[in-house]
């Protein structure tokens, strides 16, 4: 039965990966054999589909959430399963839901092709640019910190000016960074259901698999961060800690409890672990609710508190980060949908992001209530 269920799973992820393709621009001439214009001339029918393939994943991932529970799934069968997601969508195409990715790829072009600074130099001051046609907010400088803009210099210049080398550099960068913040999860937890939890979970799998998000590489050396602190190695914990809020700033949010943990080592105090983790999770939680403040709640932000969710052992805190990874996916619906970031779809996003994590809340009380 497992080896059906995994076949079938594999048989989705394929087929997610070729529907993938219907959301090629138009303007990426490199793709252009690739672009039937699907995406936007039969939105309906593309955003059912998508929300099937949704709900289908997540089906998959309560499932092998449950066998492994059951011993009906080992190991080695989920290995399998996490190198089925690595082997098949590192071939999908990855702008269909965020063009990100472009955007790394030309900051990455400006520092190492063009030699200019991305933190001054905007993509559209390079006219004539065959990248242009398909980056977009290529009318704002470098968004990201310099351990991404370094980090970036290998796929970029391994790409050898090649751009569809270049982009499957950026995937495999991706993917790679997927499975040593898998291992580094089970090295923190001597546990291999958090690496169930979290690698095998669609958002996780989608916006770092297919999408490419940095947040990845960023979450990675936090928790490499938070290993070293836990072996009483200040530098190197330092130096992880400072490599991760120099690709996005957010896990500064994480440096008091780092700090705090660091204190009561030198103190030779008893640290509470699932606490640490605890916090963790809330504050990269709380990150995460505060980023309107900059632009909006973006899906690939869950991967920010969602490894810290999954080694800490309170089920509300784990049940919501599940529940709005599941929801986080649908925001993506409305623009799908109606072709446009204008009303209704802010109102549709907000409900959509907040009805489930709100229904878990009442559940979770109800039923506590209720015993």
């Amino acid at each position: 039965m497992k080896k059906i269920i995994i076949a079938l799973y594999a048989f989705f992820l394929l087929l997610f990966s070729l529907f993938s393709f219907a959301f090629v621009d138009q303007n990426l001439s490199y793709f252009s054999s690739f672009y039937s214009g699907i995406a936007t001339s039969n939105r309906g029918i593309v955003s059912f589909v998508y929300i099937v393939f949704v709900i289908v994943f997540f089906a998959f991932y309560f499932t092998f959430w449950k066998m492994y529970l059951k011993n009906k799934l080992t190991k080695k069968n989920v290995k399998w399963v996490i190198a089925l997601n690595c082997l098949i969508l590192i071939f999908s195409y990855p702008a269909m839901l965020s063009y990100d990715i472009f955007n790394y790829i030309f900051s990455a072009k400006i520092f190492f092709f063009y030699h200019e600074n991305p933190y001054l130099i905007m993509p559209i001051q390079f006219l004539g640019d065959p990248f242009l046609s398909f980056t977009h907010a290529a009318n704002k400088v470098a968004l990201y910190g310099p351990s991404w803009i370094l980090i970036t210099g290998l796929p970029y210049i391994l790409g050898f000016g090649n751009f569809i080398v270049t982009i499957f550099n950026f995937k495999l960068l991706a993917t790679l960074f997927y499975l040593v913040t898998s291992w580094m999860i089970y090295k923190i937890s001597k546990n291999f259901l958090p690496v169930i939890i979290f690698s095998l979970n669609p958002l996780v799998i989608i916006e770092t698999l297919v999408s490419g998000h940095n947040d990845i590489v960023m979450i990675f050396f936090a928790l490499c961060s938070l290993f070293y602190v836990s072996r009483n190695n200040i530098f190197s914990s330092s130096i992880f800690i400072l490599l991760s809020i120099l690709i996005k700033y957010s896990t500064l949010f994480l440096v008091p409890i780092f700090i705090y943990i660091a204190f009561l080592k030198r103190s030779k105090k008893v640290v509470n672990w699932n606490k640490v983790y605890l916090f963790c999770a809330i504050l990269m939680m709380a990150a995460f609710l505060l980023s309107p403040i900059r632009e909006e709640i973006y899906p690939w932000y869950a991967v920010w508190f969602l490894p810290f969710a999954v080694l800490q052992k309170n089920k509300l805190i784990l049940y919501i980060s599940i529940s709005l990874s599941f929801a986080l996916l649908f925001r993506y619906v409305p623009f799908m949908f109606l072709g446009t970031h204008l009303n209704p779809a802010p109102i549709i996003k907000t409900l959509v992001t907040f009805t489930p994590p709100l229904v878990v809340l009442l559940w979770y009380v109800g039923s506590r209530k209720l015993s």
